[in-house]
């Protein structure tokens, strides 16, 4: 790197694979995030503004929370909308590369060698937006990486591509 290059460039290059393809998480996941995050506030929310009003016994302490619970969603959903577009993944001939991350930003490069475990999840709700996550589990607690977000028929393929290229003869490292 030269030393005309902008200060920011070697961070961006910090995150980016050399000649690597990345693939992003489907937009279904930001959908089914705000739909969760929504779900759960509006349950805080309901507890909170019930709880103050038996304690309070009025109608102005029963709405703070309220208001409080649906600026804190608005947040989230902001933060939702970032963080998708920074979830990705790509395939090389060794490794799978994941990344994530808007403020702390994070790669995770696992060589197909150590994976010793993949597994594929979707609760109710995934499976309703058609939607999986894919997690890689390794040799090192640290390494490993999940891939939330992917379309159904994408996580099966990447189940079946990754176990294909693991070796068996080091499982149970």
């Amino acid at each position: 790197m030269s030393d005309t290059a902008p200060q920011g460039a070697g961070a961006a290059l910090l995150f980016d694979g050399p000649d690597v393809d990345w693939h992003g998480i489907d937009r279904r996941w930001r959908q089914l995030s705000w739909l969760t995050s929504g779900l759960v506030a509006l349950l805080v929310g309901v507890v909170l503004a019930v709880v103050a009003q038996l304690v309070f016994g009025e109608w102005l302490f029963t709405v703070i929370p309220l208001v409080v619970v649906a600026l804190v969603w608005g947040w989230n959903a902001v933060l939702i909308g970032r963080r998708w577009p920074r979830w990705g993944y790509a395939e090389t001939a060794d490794e799978l590369w994941v990344r994530h991350g808007v403020m702390f930003r994070a790669l995770t490069v696992v060589p197909y060698g150590r994976l010793q475990v993949i597994d594929v999840n979707a609760g109710p709700l995934e499976r309703s937006f058609g939607l999986a996550t894919v997690t890689l589990v390794t040799a090192s607690a640290d390494t490993d990486a999940r891939i939330p977000g992917l379309p159904a028929a994408e996580a099966a393929r990447l189940r079946d591509v990754l176990t294909s290229h693991s070796d068996p003869r080091r499982s149970g490292l």
